[in-house]
């Protein structure tokens, strides 16, 4: 049964990836506002509808929208929405919202390049084309507004904008000091660790960003928060938000060693660490794997244990001797 609680609503949709369902929050304020759409699809609009209509609400209500981020199942489904209706999140959303010609080309380009470096055979780069088919589940439009670390939101009193990069760079949540209400998006779940995903550099940059850095950082932040509850974009709610963040910085810090210990023995690619990161998976999910793979990699190099032999055109991993 959908209800309000505290001016909160928690919807779930369905979304056509593995990761499976992803929730929807409504909040009462001065305006309607829905913290993320879903993917696009017929289906997800249809339960969305549904549950909203079990709130005394239908779309006509909402007033705006808040994206946490860009990815296809949480900004997909503003397609369905009138296109006057408000968009706000992380100015990092738009190149993903609103695609260019050159941005897609963009994005090829940048992963050519990374699959050379990585030292991933000849056979897998017919495979960077499909990296982008989960956008056909996304939108196409721009944001209306940005909201940046700190910012208030409109029509949404007691409600800041906390900036957590790494999952995703245009990453934000929002939080409620009063009570400690964090609605969190995909950057802390219950059930899983969020994947640090590769992204193309940012606009005036050449070099890529680091997600797994980002993350650790964002969630050391979350620490540092006065929060109680947290609403996740996946799976269920987080009460124990210090112990779960101490437990995915630990079982990260645990799989980089992991990496550093293979690496003592013989210099390594980024593909062949990823291999043996992910013997059964790494094929059907390959840029999955590799954002894991070089996240560890980044992790361990941001520690001084490891150095980069880029002389040769796949890049060679090996540990720095004590």
């Amino acid at each position: 049964m959908i209800g309000w609680k505290n001016g909160v609503a928690k919807l779930t949709v369905p979304t056509p990836f593995p990761v499976g369902d992803v929730h929807v929050y409504a909040i009462r304020g001065e305006r309607m506002t829905l913290v993320d759409a879903g993917p696009k699809t017929e289906e997800a609009w249809q339960v969305l509808k549904s549950q909203l209509w079990e709130l005394g609400l239908t779309p006509d209500d909402i007033e705006q929208v808040i994206l946490t981020h860009h990815h296809p199942d949480h900004a997909g489904l503003l397609d369905y929405f009138p296109k006057e209706l408000p968009v706000y999140g992380h100015f990092l959303n738009e190149r993903w919202l609103n695609r260019t010609d050159e941005f897609l080309q963009a994005h090829d380009d940048f992963y050519f390049k990374l699959f050379a470096e990585f030292g991933i055979p000849e056979k897998y780069k017919m495979v960077i084309p499909l990296l982008k088919r989960s956008l056909r589940f996304a939108c196409s439009r721009s944001l209306t507004g940005v909201l940046e670390e700190g910012d208030s939101i409109p029509g949404l009193e007691g409600w800041t904008v906390i900036e957590t990069p790494g999952h995703a760079q245009s990453h934000i949540g929002l939080i409620r000091e009063k009570d400690g209400i964090f609605i969190g998006g995909d950057h802390l779940l219950a059930h899983i660790s969020a994947n640090p995903l590769l992204e193309p550099p940012l606009l005036g940059s050449n070099e890529r960003p680091k997600p797994q850095l980002q993350f650790n950082e964002s969630l050391e932040k979350l620490k540092q928060l006065p929060i109680s509850l947290v609403y996740p974009g996946h799976g269920e709610n987080i009460e124990n938000v210090n112990e779960l963040v101490d437990k995915r910085l630990r079982r990260q810090h645990e799989r980089a060693m992991t990496v550093k210990e293979w690496l003592e023995e013989e210099a390594l690619t980024v593909f062949q660490v990823c291999k043996r990161l992910f013997p059964s998976v790494y094929e059907r999910e390959l840029a999955l794997t590799l954002s894991e793979t070089i996240a560890q990699l980044d992790y361990l190099q941001a520690l001084g244990e490891i150095s980069i032999n880029k002389e040769a055109a796949a890049f060679l991993y090996t540990c720095v001797k004590g």
